[in-house]
Order: structure tokens, then sequence, then C-alpha cells
């Protein structure tokens, strides 16, 4: 799959970040934000970068960085599976790698990999843990109407879309093969989890 004709990529940034205690998108890591850190490397692979925000009102941090589209959701904070089916419909490619704000140790050539993978189903979902990972996770564009049901109906889970599209599980084993230590599946929740990963990056702090 050449990635530049045919796949974009979607950042849900919308969150609260309540249990870290300030925005993620803002961490600092390696002189960088994290959210531009997240840019500079899915755009190593992605020509197209939908990120999905909270609405201005929610008091979150603005986004300042030229080249992307930005879209906001309607309601603030209204779960990730109404902002994944945003980022969908937004999208001009029609594949794309989805992922959190809050991936540090992304690496962009894992992202391409799992597009790879994609074959004829409509999305490839890693799980690592025995939890599925639908926010490092590649969808067609044609599954937003799927999920758009699903949040219309209430629903805020990601992992309820893996249930009601095609999607292609990805284990553990597989997942070694293109991320050995599966650093780019690393999120940060809480200030431990970010002083990890500046520990993994070799970053002093």
């Amino acid at each position: 799959m050449h990635l530049a004709n045919e796949a974009g990529a979607i950042v849900l940034v919308g969150g609260q970040s309540s249990r870290m205690g300030q925005p993620k998108t803002t961490l600092d890591f390696g002189g960088v934000p994290l959210l531009t850190r997240i840019v500079i490397e899915l755009k190593r692979r992605f020509d197209e970068i939908v990120i999905v925000a909270a609405p201005a009102s929610a008091g979150q941090p603005g986004i300042e960085i030229p080249g992307l589209k930005i879209i906001h959701d309607e309601t603030a904070f209204a779960g990730p599976l109404d902002a994944l089916g945003r980022g969908l419909d937004a999208l001009e490619h029609g594949v794309a790698f989805a992922c959190s704000c809050d991936l540090p140790l992304l690496n962009s050539d894992v992202a391409a990999d799992l597009v790879a993978m994609l074959n004829d189903f409509d999305a490839v979902i890693p799980e690592v843990g025995g939890k599925l990972q639908p926010l490092h996770a590649v969808y067609r564009k044609q599954c937003a109407r799927q999920i758009n049901t699903l949040a219309a109906s209430g629903e805020k889970r990601l992992t309820a879309a893996a249930g009601s599209i095609n999607a292609r599980r990805v284990g553990e084993a597989d997942l070694r093969k293109i991320d050995t230590d599966l650093r780019s599946f690393l999120n940060v929740n809480r200030p431990e989890d970010y002083q990890h990963a500046l520990k993994m990056a070799g970053i002093a702090r």
C-alpha cells in the first residue's frame, strides 16, 4: 500500500487528562510538546493528518501546528468513539491509522506495517496484554457508519466497535515482529507513566 496516496492518520486529543493532572498534548518531550512530537512522527509516513479536538469552550489548549485538518467535537468529552467517527468522516483518504495523543514513543513505521495488514478487513486492531488497542489501530473510512451508529446509541467505548466491524485482531506475538518491545503502544495516563516514557526515550528530566 502506497501510504501517501491511500492512507491518512487521525489523532484524538479531546480527553480530559484527569489522571495526568495537566493536558497531555502540552507535555514536554525532547523539547517539543507531546502532540507536536506525535504529528512530526506521523508525517514521516502519512500525508494527511486529522486532529479531533475538544470544543473551544472546553478550555483545552489551542493547537497551533500548521498543515493539519482540525475538527472539533460538538460536545466536550463525549468519548473517543464519537471522536473517531468524526475523524473518519473528515478524512479524505479511504484508510486511516488512528491514535491517541498520549503515545510518546509512537513509531510511524509500526503504524505503516499495521496499514499493510488491512487486506480485505475493515480494520486492524492490535491486542497487547490481552487488551485491544483501538487507538493504535487502522480503520477504513467506511467504518464511520457503524461507529457513528454506536455512538448515537449512547455507547462510548471504542472496544465496542471491534465487534461491529470486520476487524483483524493482531496478537502480541505478531506485533513484536514489527515492534520488539512494543514501545509504540506505550501510553502515558499518569505522571509516573510520563517519567517512564522519558527514561525509555533517553530524555533526562
